[in-house]
């Protein structure tokens, strides 16, 4: 399948091949990142998890934990949230004049209740208005940074914003739009409806535009852009329990569809401790690595051939001594399993959209939303 006649540009940043790790709440922090970039050789560009821009204005702990980067990671990339168009400035300023990333994007698609409710994430488009404010005020506060943004369809199949959405955003100098194509209500669920997607880079094609939802392998990947005509791909789910999908990405845009990853239960076992490793390392406390790693275990060994009551002994390790015994109780030798690369992570869909009261009574009005909407805590 053809690839893009060229490179992904984010600003200065060169993003070759077009390929994007999709911001994970709880996910995608410094240690998941690492696993991702390694495997890819460097290439492409890898996202933080969700920051608060409240709790990045006001020095929150969390947070700043959560906005270091390795010295290797370049660009540095850092997801913002918020409501309030003066927080959002004051948060985009900060990362600017302390030189905290090198590239700031925007959260309008989590679906997730205690944001929509507030009138963040996948609610907030629309309010064109206050859309248009928070841009412009975060692409005036950043400067020489580049600022992007990711989007859902809409809130429901009623209610779509995304086109509006993506005017807006070349209207106030957004760098590139990366569309996920589902609604706010789909949440994760049903098919990710890429003739959106195909939809959006016609309407602005002054910008590079990304597409998201439903990229389980390379090959899905590759699908995509001849389909859309897109000019890269966001993954999420489809890497969890498997950052080696980005050695496939590189090399599925690079023609090599012969050098896939696919690894023994031996070597997944091994990364599954070096993954574990890096969390206690970056929190500081190996137990507590340990314990934030669990909910990774089910995704690493999905396929394989594990007993349930093994599975529920390895999700409650506290220890690497702990997780690598347990691990070295199973049958390693088992080759990647048929199966393994499709849908991973929640599925859930059909869900009525937490909104505040009165939100869809007037698309452009936006009285009453300011700092009391801002969520104060970043992350998972």
């Amino acid at each position: 399948m053809p690839t893009p006649e060229s490179p992904l540009q984010i600003g200065p940043h060169t993003v070759q091949p077009p390929v994007v790790l999709a911001p994970m709440a709880g996910i995608t922090n410094a240690p998941f990142r690492t696993l991702c970039r390694e495997f890819s050789g460097g290439k492409g560009l890898f996202v933080s998890e969700m920051i608060t821009t409240r709790a990045l204005v006001e020095r929150n702990d969390k947070t700043m934990q959560l906005i270091r980067f390795d010295d290797s990671e370049r660009p540095r990339s850092i997801q913002l949230y918020g409501v309030d168009p003066a927080t959002v400035g004051k948060a985009v300023r900060m990362i600017a004049e302390e030189d905290l990333a090198d590239h700031i994007d925007l959260n309008f698609g989590c679906p997730v209740p205690k944001v929509t409710r507030k009138g963040g994430g996948s609610a907030l488009p629309y309010k064109r208005n206050l859309l248009r404010a928070i841009l412009r005020e975060a692409v005036t506060g950043a400067g020489d940074l580049p600022v992007t943004m990711k989007m859902r369809k809409g809130i429901d199949d009623d209610h779509i914003t995304y086109l509006d959405a993506g005017r807006i955003a070349v209207e106030e100098g957004v760098t590139a739009i990366a569309l996920h194509g589902r609604t706010a209500a789909q949440h994760y669920g049903g098919t990710a409806d890429w003739d959106a997607i195909a939809r959006l880079k016609e309407h602005v094609p002054e910008i590079p535009v990304l597409g998201n939802g439903d990229i389980w392998s390379a090959e899905d990947a590759l699908r995509m852009v001849h389909e859309t005509g897109c000019d890269g791909v966001v993954v999420g789910r489809g890497c969890l329990g498997r950052p080696w999908l980005f050695a496939d990405l590189v090399a599925a845009f690079e023609g090599r569809t012969d050098a896939y990853v696919r690894p023994t239960l031996r070597e997944v076992a091994d990364v599954m401790v070096r993954h574990a490793t890096l969390l206690g390392e970056w929190i500081g406390d190996e137990s507590r690595g340990v314990i934030d790693f669990r909910k990774h275990v089910a995704w690493y060994l999905k396929g394989f051939a594990v007993g349930s009551e093994m599975r529920k002994r390895l999700a409650i390790t506290s220890s690497l001594e702990e997780l690598r015994a347990g691990l070295d109780e199973l049958d390693l030798d088992q080759p990647w399993p048929a199966g393994a690369d499709g849908p991973r992570g929640r599925t859930s869909g059909n869900n009525r959209v937490v909104l505040p009261d009165g939100w869809l009574r007037d698309p452009y009005d936006c009285a009453g939303v300011g700092e009391d909407a801002e969520l104060d805590t970043s992350g998972g």
